[in-house]
């Protein structure tokens, strides 16, 4: 909204200097965007909020400087003498729940030529071409007033009448209803688009633009001034189907003043008579829905403690006066009534904020708000000890050279289906968000694997081939809990590539077991025991390079020989198969890509709560023996190392695999294992003797609990 100087001094005293006015406009809700200087003048660029209409006008600018500086307000000269006499003219309106209110009024004998140039060049200040004298005012008043008017040629209205309807109800046969506009442009009408209409056809688009068959021009000698209320999500409806924007409908569409269509209504026929002569008839106001007033009842009590200060009484009700709003007091009680132009006063904290906003803001004590804190005692320490394990678990993965990514929690329906993860699995329970802000990202995570194969692809895109990512952070399965709320689990997400180039340097380890040790330490640093690693069956990783990593503990119930053992599944890890590599929007060549992620909330549950316990370096020495036998290709290692653990002898110390070995020499169906063991006492130093007896009987256990057989 461009305001000229020069203009607003017309309805208000203004001493202060254009920066001195644009700074307080700006402090009180209207921001001043820029200051043009021009010759004799200086117009502000003022940005008005939608919930400001009534300062779409010079007058509603002026109407606020005037209470930000106590300056009285004068309205601008709209008084004249009509003609008497019975009109021959009506006006209907079919669609009362569209348009409110409708005036018009008849002047007869004017002179179409061109505006004054005072006149001109105010349309001109504020970015509005002049066209006639006529056609000016009716922008003019719209600027000042901040209500639009239209001005028809009185002879080219057919019947003598003005009806207003949507196109629907003056439709005549199947055809839709047509209009063309001033504009030269030819529209074809919805039935539920408002119209001004005659009696035979369209004359205007009711609050948007009027009709080429009704315009005024020069030969223009008789005039109706329009001047009427439409429902603003009618227009805004209308204005956008069309694609048609207009100084009306910007001012339509966000509301217009219903009890000021009158005196806008006088003021265009006082300045026409002034300007273009003519003599002035009798006025039709048809004003089927009228205005209600408000009451809204609030404390001055209230408004202090809103505000965080006390402002004093008087000083209240003067900003509320000079604002224009309506009031009565009793007691600690105020009732404001707002005016019909400030449709954004609702309730009592629009008030308040009306209040706040001319006493100032600056003058608003800045006080850190109290508020008691109660944090529920944990026996355990649960909470507690959750956050320091997984600060822990974040320094440990730096230390691995891993770098931490925090993503968003969304993911799209061709990520999860690119993983082919199976109907039935609880990945595919996923939670529907209501309004996305794209389709790519309409569902709320099941796997974290989603995020870091996105993180995957950009950094792919930007040439960075050696990739050591990790994220700590929440996937959402649509599974209820008791409390009604989907679950939320926490997971770690890794993700591990490597150029395929050749470099200078190069660790000669696979990447499967680089990752796999880094998931061993975070597991022994969380003091989570018996943990072990058997073939995945995930669907997007490679068969031959996944594991799934489980927990082994006892069930508790009892058989005649050992307790029951039970595994429970606290994550996966592997390489990403193929099929998924291919459906990338990038081509990964020459790299494997592992992934890994860790069900962070069942691990921090079954860790051991215990202290660790320490124990003292040894004291002697340990002897070592190397054992390879040969085995069925289907017992897998993991399983072998259950068997070789299950051996009870306080001397074993470790056991460590160091070969596998399929190929010549070796049978189709069987595979060399080699495995080192350490034996250690921690009373004394053992014998040849002593090693010989346990080897031989622990290589017999083996040897009878795989069907294995000793090689040489």
């Amino acid at each position: 909204m461009k305001a000229p100087l020069s203009w607003l001094k017309d309805y208000v005293e203004i001493s202060d200097k254009p920066e001195g006015l644009a700074y307080h406009l700006t402090m009180t809700g209207l921001e001043v965007e820029g200051i043009e200087y021009l010759d004799d003048d200086v117009v502000f660029d003022i940005n008005i909020t939608p919930n400001r209409p009534d300062c779409l006008s010079i007058l509603g600018i002026a109407r606020e400087i005037s209470a930000i500086y106590g300056k009285p307000l004068s309205f601008p000269e709209h008084n004249f003498v009509a003609e008497t006499g019975e009109l021959d003219f009506n006006i209907d309106i079919l669609d009362d729940e569209l348009c409110h209110r409708y005036a018009g009024r008849i002047i007869r004998g004017v002179n179409i030529e061109p505006s004054p140039q005072w006149l001109q060049q105010r349309l001109i200040k504020c970015g509005i071409r002049a066209i006639n004298n006529v056609v000016d005012i009716t922008n003019y008043v719209l600027l000042e007033l901040g209500h639009p008017m239209h001005a028809f040629d009185l002879n080219k209205i057919q019947g003598k009448r003005i009806i207003v309807a949507t196109a629907g109800k003056v439709r005549k046969d199947e055809n839709p209803v047509s209009i063309k506009l001033l504009d030269g442009s030819q529209r074809v009408l919805d039935d539920d688009m408002l119209l001004i209409n005659d009696a035979s056809h369209p004359i205007a688009l009711a609050g948007i633009m009027g009709g080429e068959d009704s315009e005024v021009t020069t030969e223009t000698k008789d005039l109706l001034i329009e001047s009427a209320w439409f429902l603003p999500s009618s227009i805004r409806k209308t204005s956008n189907k069309l694609g048609i924007k207009t100084e009306s409908s910007y001012r339509f569409e966000r509301g217009a003043d219903k009890k000021i269509l009158k005196k806008a209504l006088d003021r265009a026929t006082y300045l026409i008579h002034q300007i273009a002569g003519g003599k002035i008839y009798g006025k039709i106001d048809i004003y089927p829905k009228r205005h209600k007033e408000s009451e809204i009842k609030i404390s001055f009590k209230a408004i202090n403690r809103y505000i965080g200060m006390t402002i004093p009484k008087k000083d209240v009700i003067k900003i509320l006066i000079n604002l224009g709003l309506g009031i009565e007091t009793s007691g600690d009680e105020i009732t404001v009534k707002p005016p019909s132009s400030r449709r954004d006063i609702i309730r009592d904290v629009d008030v308040i904020e009306e209040v706040v906003r001319l006493y100032g803001y600056e003058k608003v004590p800045s006080v850190v708000p109290k508020s008691p804190i109660y944090i529920k005692k944990d026996t355990s320490d649960g909470f507690k000890t959750r956050l320091k394990r997984i600060k822990d678990i974040r320094y440990l993965l730096k230390g691995y050279g891993f770098t931490e990514v925090i993503n968003y929690s969304f993911m799209g329906e061709d990520e999860i289906n690119n993983l082919d993860i199976k109907d039935d699995d609880t990945r595919r329970h996923t939670i529907s968000i209501l309004n996305p802000i794209r389709q790519e990202d309409k569902y709320l995570r099941t796997t974290i694997t989603t995020s870091l194969i996105r993180n995957l692809v950009h950094n792919y895109s930007y040439g960075n081939r050696d990739l050591r990512l990790f994220e700590i952070g929440k996937v959402f399965i649509n599974e209820r809990q008791d409390n009604g709320l989907p679950k939320e689990p926490q997971h770690i997400g890794l993700l591990l590539t490597k150029e395929g180039e050749k470099q200078l340097y190069r660790d000669s380890s696979e990447e499967f077991y680089i990752l796999k040790g880094v998931v061993e330490n975070i597991l022994d640093d969380l003091c989570v025991k018996s943990v072990g690693f058997v073939r995945s069956n995930e669907p997007f990783l490679h068969q031959g390079k996944a594991s799934d990593i489980i927990v082994k503990f006892c069930s508790g119930e009892q058989t005649p020989t050992t307790p029951q053992e039970e595994s429970l599944k606290i994550g996966y890890l592997g390489v990403l198969s193929a099929r998924t590599i291919e459906r990338l929007p990038v081509k990964i060549l020459k790299q494997d890509v592992l992934i890994a992620e860790l069900y962070l909330d069942t691990i921090l549950d079954i860790m051991v709560k215990e202290l660790p316990i320490f124990k003292t370096l040894p004291q002697y020495p340990y002897i070592e023996r190397d054992v390879a036998i040969l085995i069925d290709n289907s017992i897998e290692v993991a399983r072998l190392f259950e068997i070789l653990r299950s051996y009870e002898s306080p001397i074993i110390e470790n056991i460590r695999l160091f070969d596998v070995y399929k190929g010549k020499g070796i049978a189709d169906d069987k595979k060399s294992v080699a495995f080192n063991i350490r034996y250690r006492s921690n009373e004394k130093t053992l014998s040849d003797s002593e090693i010989e007896t346990l080897h031989n009987d622990f290589v017999n256990f083996i040897l009878s609990r795989t069907g294995g057989i000793l090689r040489g």
